[in-house]
């Protein structure tokens, strides 16, 4: 397992420092703007007046906009999930059906190396590339802070926002996991968990301004998202509910692996009830008396 950890995680440099200093930029240029809008709010105000309630919905509170808490939700939380879940979405879908559509996973599994080892160090590796993306993202934010008087916010409380971020990002990347173990590619693992991503984010705004949809956003995952607002409170039912699911998926994800017949190579096919009468027969093996009455 150790092996295997080490090894995939090696190959996430690459994301980690695309990604990570990608968001460590953005952090370093979006805090300066902070003191300007602080100084400006009266004129901010009457502009956002102009703007219409659909499209400030996605966003957040625009009068708090002169407030750490508010700022940091309306201009860089708000919208990180949709960025940073592309990587998430796209690394669970493939952790390991990439390897068995490119025809290398047999091999793999060839090696004295039994599945639950191979699949936890791929998923831990993951899941720390994502844990390292969201550390230097914090430092983006947190190194230019320092240099920012009206910005009065402790490293610690700074940090509170991304660990909503990183549990909303783990369910979506376990999710994605899951959908490849029961579709019959990566992409459309992808495309079915990437489709749930944008669907909660628009339910989720429209539900704002819109009561009728607020029934069907409390079933979605994006509804339990903090952002800026966890600067003035993290709610910990919601992280620790948000974890527990991207756990079950996991879990899901193993015992499906566990009785999936891996293939030489390429795409599978929609044959969900062949999956499932495959694992009933080892369920509930028939007994030898029913098998010669068969035959």
């Amino acid at each position: 397992m150790g092996t295997i950890f080490r090894h995939t995680f090696r190959r996430s440099r690459g994301a980690i420092l695309g990604w990570g200093l990608g968001l460590f930029a953005l952090g370093l240029m979006i805090i300066p703007i902070f003191d300007i809008l602080a100084d400006q709010q009266e004129q901010l105000n009457q502009l956002l007046e102009m703007y219409p309630p659909e499209l400030i919905a996605f966003f957040g509170d625009f009068s708090e906009i002169a407030s750490p808490s508010g700022f940091l939700g309306i201009e860089y939380f708000s919208y990180m999930p949709l960025i940073l879940g592309i990587y998430g979405i796209i690394a669970g879908s493939g952790l390991i059906v990439g390897d068995e559509e490119n025809g290398t996973l047999d091999l793999i599994m060839g090696y004295p190396l039994s599945r639950t080892s191979f699949f936890i160090g791929r998923v831990l590796s993951v899941f720390l590339t994502l844990i390292s993306i969201i550390i230097i993202a914090w430092l983006g934010i947190g190194i230019p802070s320092l240099t920012t008087e009206s910005f009065s916010i402790h490293w610690g409380e700074l940090f509170l926002p991304f660990l909503s971020l990183l549990a909303i990002l783990l369910l979506f990347t376990s999710l994605a996991l899951l959908m490849s173990m029961l579709l019959p590619s990566r992409r459309s693992a992808a495309m079915v968990t990437g489709i749930l991503l944008v669907a909660s984010f628009f339910i989720n705004g429209f539900a704002s301004i819109n009561e009728d949809l607020q029934p069907i956003a409390d079933f979605l995952p994006l509804k339990y998202y903090q952002g800026g607002d966890a600067l003035n409170g993290l709610n910990w039912n919601w992280v620790a509910g948000l974890l527990g699911f991207a756990l079950l998926f996991v879990l899901l994800s193993w015992w499906q692996y566990q009785r999936r017949d891996i293939r030489v190579a390429g795409e599978g096919s929609w044959s969900l009830l062949d999956t499932f009468r495959r694992n009933r027969r080892r369920t509930f093996p028939k007994s030898s008396s029913t098998m010669e009455s068969s035959s």
